[in-house]
């Protein structure tokens, strides 16, 4: 397997015991280490569309972005994204519409927060309602 993936092995199981795993099966899932130009543009293309006040989950811009299942590769995307870029970064969330960066500004807010509430979306414990704010494009 070439360099540039990561081989994934993930043990499934229908009945746990606590000494061996019964009816168990291995799965292997390879994704890319560090995404090509490639797949971040049409990770960053999806980000790009999210129109303020929205949110939108990891997963479903890996989605959107033809990558299902690949929602830490959005991740990725996002913590490498080159200094000075104007992509919403913000208005991405996890799953269960909290937010999962942690840049914090001089006076110890939640950036992204703060940038969510200045485009109207209600921040409530670092979480956003997905029924009222999640993009639906």
């Amino acid at each position: 397997m070439s360099s540039s993936f990561l081989s994934l092995a993930f043990l499934t199981s229908t009945a746990f015991h606590p000494n061996r795993f019964q009816h168990s099966k291995i799965l292997f899932m390879s994704i890319p280490a560090r995404p090509s130009q490639e797949l971040a543009a049409y990770i960053t293309a999806v980000i790009a569309q999210i129109p303020p006040g929205k949110v939108a989950t990891y997963g479903q811009i890996a989605k959107l972005a033809g990558l299902p299942k690949h929602a830490r590769l959005v991740g990725y995307v996002l913590k490498h994204l080159a200094p000075g870029h104007v992509l919403p970064w913000h208005r991405v969330l996890n799953a269960q519409g909290k937010i999962s960066l942690s840049k914090i500004n001089v006076q110890g807010e939640n950036i992204q927060a703060l940038k969510l509430i200045q485009e109207g979306v209600v921040v409530l414990n670092n979480k956003v309602s997905l029924k009222q704010y999640q993009w639906q494009p």
